[in-house]
């Protein structure tokens, strides 16, 4: 059975980051084995209308306003029209949402549920219960996932955790985990010095991937190894905390503070380490450690989240979220290092490029996609009185917004029909030369530049009149 897949998230090219490399590795692989697939994201400056990215995967960059750490303005019902004008004219059958942080994901699913459109949803994250903003967060969750057809997580802690947020079934909830491209991410040893021990980090600098431990772990490594030196790759708020211990331990030569990477440029910078240390406090999957040992890197890690589940024991030393456990395992592994006594680089590259590999992540998605188009679509008192278990007073507003919003779909099923709607062919372009490493290498690397996506192919006509007439047109009677 072939599928036509919309992909929905806020987060994608030419931002970086795990949710970008998985909508667009996975997306890249579904079309590989003959589906359908479009991304819809919100437009990145003046990146606005419809882009081709490798092997012709087709890009939406609708004109939403960005509001908050990447996401666009909540609204629910104003992003109804062209949601509604892109499923129709795509043919889609399936709306797969990514990422709880994403406002698009979150409406794009409400919209497809109002129009009959099966819809899967994978959680990238782990969120809390306690505090404001895991509360409201989850709530919104619930709604969202009260009645959609399958949930896709990337550990079994994940799932746990989302099964509890939501209030959810576990059984139509799945563990996918994420995958990492061994074509990239290779050992490259030529890369090591031999005269000194180098502990990458290469992370967000920010509160939840434990800065402040890695502040405390710093000095104290450096005090009792002369040979030892911490490589930092990424950029946030925390940047500043690490600036302060370097100044006043005077490490200015053996803490490189590298800044914001490029995502085809973290190859280069691991193969440059013997240890790779994460240190967050917590963590759904953690890809940066499957790529570091892709790299033949000793993993020290934080036992948090789903980290256990990622790597062999024998691969990772894990430690509890405190300065002194995380000093403690990094002296094995110095140890280990000095001794020659670690698990070979190649021997570790030739396990892991089997374990996490996207056609894998891509035929289990598959299946799932196989198994929802059998199930039967909810009807409205069905899909009311599920909303109606979330609360006393959620629930009553839950129905409020999903009545409201079916209102709005039929308007417009009225006000622009669907005859007057253009279709798209299930045809595409002529195939690019270039492989989906090849040019994802190339996007990574020129990624937050103006011409990020035009590496693969520039804006097409069709997206050129998307941009110039769809927009102040979408709420025409008649509108082609």
């Amino acid at each position: 059975m072939k599928h036509r897949i919309c992909m929905v998230s806020d987060f994608f090219f030419p931002n970086t980051g795990g949710v970008e490399s998985h909508i667009f590795q996975l997306s890249q692989c579904l079309l590989q084995r003959g589906h359908k697939v479009v991304v819809v994201t919100h437009s990145y400056g003046d990146r606005v209308g419809v882009r081709y990215m490798t092997n012709n995967l087709k890009v939406y960059y609708v004109p939403f306003v960005v509001f908050y750490n990447g996401c666009v303005f909540p609204t629910v019902f104003g992003t109804m029209a062209l949601i509604r004008y892109i499923l129709i004219r795509e043919q889609i059958t399936i709306v797969h949402g990514h990422s709880a942080f994403s406002t698009m994901a979150h409406e794009a699913l409400i919209h497809a549920r109002a129009m009959d459109l099966k819809t899967v949803f994978t959680d990238h994250s782990l969120f809390g219960f306690a505090d404001i903003s895991s509360i409201l967060t989850n709530k919104l969750l619930s709604f969202t996932l009260a009645d959609i057809n399958h949930v896709i997580c990337v550990s079994h802690t994940s799932k746990e955790n989302t099964v509890l947020r939501a209030c959810l079934q576990p059984d139509i909830v799945s563990v996918i985990p994420n995958a990492v491209d061994s074509t990239i991410f290779m050992p490259d040893l030529t890369r090591r010095n031999p005269n000194r021990i180098a502990i990458v980090v290469v992370s967000r600098l920010v509160y939840r991937k434990g800065m402040d431990l890695l502040a405390g772990v710093i000095p104290v490594i450096c005090q009792r190894h002369s040979d030892v030196d911490f490589l930092i790759g990424g950029d946030g708020p925390k940047r500043i905390d690490i600036e302060e211990v370097r100044e006043n331990y005077q490490l200015q030569d053996r803490v490189r503070m590298l800044g914001a990477l490029p995502h085809g440029n973290v190859k280069e910078v691991l193969n440059e380490g013997d240890i790779f240390l994460n240190t967050s406090l917590t963590e759904a999957f953690c890809i940066a450690i499957v790529e570091a040992a892709c790299c033949g890197l000793q993993v020290v890690s934080t036992r948090v989240g789903g980290v256990p589940e990622v790597l062999p024991e024998r691969f990772i030393l894990l430690a509890e979220p405190s300065v002194k456990s995380l000093v403690e395992a990094l002296e094995v592994a110095i140890a280990r290092q000095r001794e020659g006594s670690q698990v070979p680089a190649q021997q570790v590259y030739d396990t892991m490029k089997g374990i996490y590999t996207w056609e894998n992540v891509a035929k289990r998605t598959e299946k799932i996609y196989d198994g929802i188009m059998e199930m039967p679509v909810l009807s409205l008192a069905e899909r009311l009185e599920r909303y109606n278990k979330l609360g006393f007073i959620a629930g009553k507003f839950f129905i409020i917004v999903a009545v409201v919003d079916l209102l709005l779909y039929w308007f417009f099923e009225w006000w622009v029909p669907r005859k007057n709607i253009d279709i798209i062919p299930d045809s595409f372009p002529p195939q690019s030369t270039g492989t989906s490493t090849q040019h994802m290498h190339i996007l990574q690397n020129s990624a937050g530049t103006k011409d990020a996506a035009d590496t693969c192919k520039s804006e097409s006509r069709e997206g050129a009149l998307y941009t110039r007439r769809l927009r102040p047109r979408v709420g025409r009677k008649g509108d082609r």
